[in-house]
């Protein structure tokens, strides 16, 4: 590289970004609706070589020429695959709160002078006859007010239980 090319490569970095627009214009030939300096700062510095050196050889731009023309372009971006292969379905796998017991057992909660039995089943909790999908819900049925319901029927995580007990 010739030493006043490397100088004004140098000097580049150092000009405010008016002053690299400008310089866009002039080597260009158009000017550059970015305000980004780190940006022009490459742009014009590739230029200038490229200007200087003489660019990409013929036989480079033939074998980018070729690339381009075999290469299948994608119009739109692809979809995120969850690692599977395309057109088969996984069921989502259902991750059980760690606060929750097994299936089956049952939840006794004091409330005023009644005494609420929740059944805890696979996929919701069995008040009475009716299934429900959480436990908050069960406690906003008995209360009329919104609870949490591990809350309500004492089933907060064990660090919390930890610092309750300190």
């Amino acid at each position: 590289m010739p030493p006043h090319l490397a100088s004004a490569l140098a000097a580049l970095p150092r000009l405010r970004v008016a002053e690299l627009r400008a310089q866009f214009a002039v080597v260009f030939g158009e000017p550059t609706p970015s305000h980004n300096k780190v940006w022009l700062v490459r742009r014009i510095a590739w230029r200038v070589q490229a200007q200087a050196e003489g660019g990409l050889s013929e036989r480079a731009r033939q074998y980018a020429l070729q690339i381009t023309e075999d290469a299948d372009l994608r119009l739109c971006p692809p979809k995120k695959s969850s690692g599977t292969q395309p057109g088969i379905r996984v069921a989502p796998s259902r991750q059980t709160d760690p606060r929750l017991p097994t299936p089956g057992t049952q939840l006794v909660k004091r409330y005023k002078d009644d005494t609420i039995t929740v059944t805890v089943l696979a996929d919701g909790f069995q008040h009475g006859e009716r299934v429900y999908k959480s436990l908050s819900a069960i406690a906003r049925q008995v209360t009329g007010t919104q609870w949490n319901g591990f809350s309500f029927f004492g089933l907060s995580s064990p660090k919390r239980r930890r610092r309750a007990s300190q």
